[in-house]
């Protein structure tokens, strides 16, 4: 059996947001290990959804599913960074 086609839809969208956002965050923003925490973490706060290919979430979404999606999506990846940089900045502490 091959589920390679399998992924989370909001994996990539995630990675793009973190990638974006990361020069509002210079104190994870050249930190490759603290950026995939704040993908991480972001993805954890998203209800996953599973498709095969690309074409399966424009066919079966609705414009309105597709902007909350991306709403939620800013809003995991911002409460993500928040997240991270607090507990990066407790451990620098210790």
């Amino acid at each position: 059996m091959d589920f390679s086609s399998v992924h989370n839809v909001h994996e990539e969208a995630v990675f793009e947001a973190v990638a974006r956002m990361a020069p509002q965050y210079p104190a994870l923003a050249d930190n490759a290990d603290l950026l995939a925490d704040v993908a991480c973490v972001a993805l954890n706060r998203m209800q996953p959804r599973y498709i095969r290919h690309a074409a399966d979430l424009a066919f079966f979404t609705t414009v309105k599913e597709r902007e909350a999606t991306a709403r939620d999506i800013h809003e995991s990846v911002d409460f993500a960074f928040g997240y991270v940089q607090a507990r990066h900045a407790m451990a620098a502490r210790r």
